[in-house]
Formats: structure tokens, C-alpha cells, sequence
């Protein structure tokens, strides 16, 4: 089974938005975004890691750099949920135009998602933080350290931080609930 090819020629509702389109910030700064990263470099670990089906029965998959760009747009807008997420896709030009995404495609289904983050492993996502943060020292040298996460280690304590202070704030509204 293959991955879902999507088309990149401009269809009719690309023409009839056009100027639209020109003009809209949320979509400039998506841009921005996607030229930042060289995705293929970033594509190209995701592919050694992440094995789609063999079988030429069922739907393709989407590629995988489509759901990773996915789950960060859900970081990056705090969509809080899997479906919310989907439905933010399919509501938003920027963040079809930063998915490649053609505007007449649905979105992925919410539970693609989630299939997809419980297949990436801790390697992966290792040799693909690192690769953005060479990507971003090359292209800013000694501003590099300017950067919020430079180092993995700095990036996996940011992480059990986040969870530690998620944890005690969840923690404190289930104990202040049940002490009523």
C-alpha cells in the first residue's frame, strides 16, 4: 500500500481564493514556517522509522511528515483534542496550505492521529529534534544559542516539567473535588 498522493496543481478553489489568499496573515506566517525547516532531511527519518502498511487492501495512508506537520500544528495552536484538531484542518486555509493539504482533501481522521503518535518511537523523535536544532544552528551559527531548546536534554526536562506541573494541577482539582 502506497501513501495518499496529493496533488499539488492548483484546483478551482485555489484559483477563486487567490487573492484572498495573498492578503491573509495566518497564511504568511505558515509560510514562514514551512520554508524554515528542510522537511525532506526531516521526511527522511520519519520514512526509515515509520512503516506503513504492506498490504494492497484498504485506503493508502497519508505520509507521514502530513501527520507530523499535524501534530505540531496541534502544539503550536493548543488544540487540545484529536478531533478538534481535525476539525481545525478542515476549517483552516493556513493550516491546509502549510500541510499540503489541497482546500476539496478532508483532513486526516482524528484517530489517524493518535495511531500515528503511539507508532513514532523515542528514536525518532530524538534524530528529528536534533535535525531541526542542526538545521537551526547552520542557519544561525552563534545566535543559535538564542533558541528556547538547544540541546535534547534541555528539551526532555522541559518535557517531564510540563508533565510534572500538568500532573499536580490535575492532581489538586481531583483531590479539591473529592474532599467536598
Amino acid at each position: 500500500m502506497g501513501y495518499k498522493i496529493t496533488n499539488s496543481s492548483s484546483s478551482f478553489v485555489d484559483i477563486t481564493l487567490s487573492e484572498t489568499l495573498k492578503h491573509n496573515r495566518s497564511l504568511q506566517n505558515m509560510d514562514k514556517l514551512n520554508k524554515s525547516i528542510d522537511w525532506e532531511k526531516i521526511k527522511s527519518i520519519l520514512s526509515c522509522h515509520y512503516i506503513h502498511g504492506t498490504s494492497n487492501e484498504g485506503a493508502s495512508a497519508y505520509h507521514p511528515i502530513l501527520l507530523y506537520k499535524c501534530l505540531l500544528l496541534q502544539k503550536w495552536f493548543r488544540i487540545q483534542s484529536d478531533p478538534e484538531l481535525e476539525s481545525q484542518i478542515n476549517d483552516r486555509l493556513s493550516f491546509k496550505k502549510f500541510l499540503g493539504l489541497p482546500f476539496e482533501a478532508p483532513s486526516p481522521d482524528h484517530s489517524t492521529f493518535s495511531r500515528f503518535r503511539a507508532r513514532l518511537s523515542k528514536e525518532t523523535m530524538d534524530q528529528i529534534n536534533s535535525e531541526i536544532l542542526r538545521q537551526f544552528e547552520k542557519q544561525v551559527n552563534d545566535n543559535a544559542s538564542r533558541a528556547r531548546f538547544t540541546t535534547i536534554a534541555k528539551n526532555k526536562f522541559d518535557l517531564w516539567m510540563r508533565q510534572a506541573a500538568y500532573n499536580i494541577l490535575k492532581g489538586v482539582r481531583i483531590l479539591s473535588k473529592s474532599s467536598f
